[in-house]
């Protein structure tokens, strides 16, 4: 009989599945990730997690967020299972399996919501997998498109942004009202000096 993915249920999970030797109440958020995916979970999850196994940082766990269709359906999918997420491994010699518990929560598809998410002082970087197109890459230039529609629309309306970099541009802003230190954005999409396009789409639509 199959067993449902919580963290009630973890101790009942079969024993040659590596379960987490920490709780999330040893854990605080640190870190911001939009676009929660299988890229995300099966790396940036999964580094956080072998940290926290050996007792270190454990004020770095992930807040999950996005606004797209997407990320409410990943939502509702990880909110059963306790942000739980299970990682198979297959090697030459064997098939392995473990459970990470470094995500502990994840915010409401609402960009105002996650707009206070991020603005929130314990919350250091914002991490982003939201795939090449999401970085607004003129396919000319290979600049930052500032015309296009989704960015000129929150160019004319900084306060409901619909952009990923709308949104982390008016927590910025929040942060500075409120004497915040400003926290890191950091790119994890597989793109040549994601840094830098990242850089781009964030001071682009800055400067609009």
């Amino acid at each position: 009989m199959s067993i449902k993915l919580s963290a009630e249920n973890l101790s009942n999970i079969a024993g040659d599945v590596a379960k987490p030797s920490y709780t999330q109440q040893d854990l605080s958020a640190g870190m911001l990730h939009v676009g929660v995916g299988n890229f995300h979970r099966a790396h940036q999850s999964v580094y956080l997690h072998r940290l926290f196994e050996q007792g270190y940082d454990r004020d770095w766990a992930i807040v999950g967020a996005g606004i797209t269709d997407y990320d409410v359906a990943m939502r509702d999918k990880l909110q059963p299972q306790d942000w739980l997420t299970t990682v198979v491994e297959l090697d030459p010699e064997k098939l392995s399996a473990r459970i990470t518990g470094s995500m502990i929560d994840f915010i409401e598809a609402n960009p105002l919501a996650v707009i206070d998410a991020m603005a929130q002082p314990e919350i250091r970087i914002v991490s982003l997998t939201v795939t090449e197109g999401g970085y607004y890459v003129n396919a000319e230039t290979g600049g930052f498109d500032e015309s296009h529609s989704d960015i000129v629309a929150d160019a004319n309306n900084p306060g409901s942004p619909k952009t990923v970099f709308g949104i982390i541009i008016a927590a910025l802003l929040k942060r500075k009202e409120n004497g915040i230190a400003p926290f890191t954005v950091m790119s994890c999409d597989n793109l040549p000096e994601n840094g830098q396009v990242a850089k781009h789409a964030v001071l682009g639509l800055a400067k609009k």
